[in-house]
């Protein structure tokens, strides 16, 4: 492996693990969020769209990471992953 390989994944390595915990909100789906969503990216990324994407819109998410960018999630998990977004981090949410 050559060096500069080597160092990049020491580099990312580092970075990823200077990242704080991301805390969602407890309900029910956060699990499901944690399993998949955190396999190839960081959570703060939900709260950081979730002022931009009305409630309908995470489901157009969800189908984007599984039909674009390639996540493997199976059809429970993403109805699950959808209905907690759009339960706590959609327009709607914000009024609870």
């Amino acid at each position: 492996m050559p060096i500069m390989s080597i160092a990049a994944i020491l580099v990312a390595g580092a970075a990823h693990a200077a990242e704080r915990p991301v805390a969602l909100k407890a309900a029910p789906g956060l699990d499901k969020v944690e399993a998949n969503c955190a396999a190839c990216h960081s959570l703060v990324y939900i709260q950081m769209n979730s002022p931009f994407l009305p409630a309908e819109k995470w489901d157009a998410e969800v189908t984007k990471m599984i039909s674009v960018m390639g996540a493997r999630i199976s059809e429970s998990d993403a109805k699950a992953i959808a209905d907690y977004l759009k339960q706590n981090y959609g327009e709607q949410s914000a009024a609870k």
